[in-house]
């Protein structure tokens, strides 16, 4: 009985080994080509993804330096703005100083001329009042030291005066 039993068991390895090798042959001949079939065009998308990556890497680099130029640039910019700014305030500074020199030295003169004609009119104001004051000391004197006859006579002599001079 022993020999059945080796003898269906060797024949049952021989028939797993056999089926193995078919198996084998069969995974070979066409899982094996569709597996590299498979991995070829992984490696190639791999390959594509990589020269993209690439491309996009250098073309961020250069985005990249484009940018820091366009920085610079704008900075450079930025202190020139800044510079013709404070050098136009300068100059506006400086014309508002002169402006305001000339405005100060016009209401000076203005001051200086309404001061003189104050002083002129005070000076005829005292003038006209010193005038007054003796053309009625005049007449008080005169009233006083002058009688009715030295007076009609006066007048009558200041009146002839007047028609010698009018003729």
């Amino acid at each position: 009985m022993m020999d059945i039993l080796t003898d269906s068991h060797s024949g049952t390895t021989t028939w797993y080994i056999f089926s193995f090798l078919i198996f084998a042959y069969i995974v070979w001949k066409y899982a094996v080509p569709a597996l590299n079939a498979l991995l070829d065009s992984k490696i190639e998308e791999i390959k594509k993804e990589l020269e993209v990556s690439e491309s996009l890497r250098v073309e961020a680099q250069e985005m990249l330096a484009q940018y820091q130029r366009k920085h610079r640039d704008a900075v450079q910019e930025a202190e020139t703005i800044v510079k013709q700014a404070k050098a136009s305030a300068e100059k506006i500074k400086e014309k508002a100083k002169l402006e305001l020199e000339e405005t100060m030295a016009r209401r000076e003169a203005q001051l200086a001329e309404r001061l003189k004609r104050m002083e002129d009119n005070a000076l005829a104001q005292i003038q006209i009042h010193a005038a007054n004051l003796a053309v009625g000391a005049a007449n008080q004197l005169i009233s006083d030291k002058l009688d009715k006859k030295i007076n009609t006579q006066l007048i009558d002599q200041s009146i002839d005066s007047i028609e010698n001079h009018i003729n």
